[in-house]
């Protein structure tokens, strides 16, 4: 359960941090924007079951591919796509501590 919390935990950690100084509206557009990207998460449902406890998301479902994290990476570098990759980037970390932490694997 504290894998989900964190999803939403660790963007505010990094408005917080990186954003302080910028207005509250800004601040939570960022937030927002962060926390859209969970919408990565949408290919858990072309899975069978949806939901397995004892599998790494990390290299199975299609939008948490390997091949997918160097696009990721890239998408922080552009100014437009900065935030989104950010988020993605921290949605697969997370991701994949938490296979780590349950399974003692990275990824799948």
């Amino acid at each position: 359960m504290y894998h989900i919390a964190l999803h939403f935990i660790v963007p505010l950690f990094f408005v917080l941090l990186f954003y302080k100084k910028e207005l509250f509206k800004k601040q939570l557009k960022v937030y927002c924007i962060l926390m859209a990207t969970m919408i990565v998460d949408i290919d858990h449902l072309l899975a069978d079951p949806i939901y397995d406890p004892n599998r790494c998301s990390i290299g199975f479902h299609p939008l948490h591919a390997l091949w997918l994290m160097p696009v990721y990476i890239c998408m922080a570098f552009y100014p437009k796509t900065r935030l989104i990759g950010i988020g993605l980037i921290f949605h697969m970390m997370l991701d994949s501590m938490d296979c780590y932490h349950s399974l003692k694997i990275w990824y799948q």
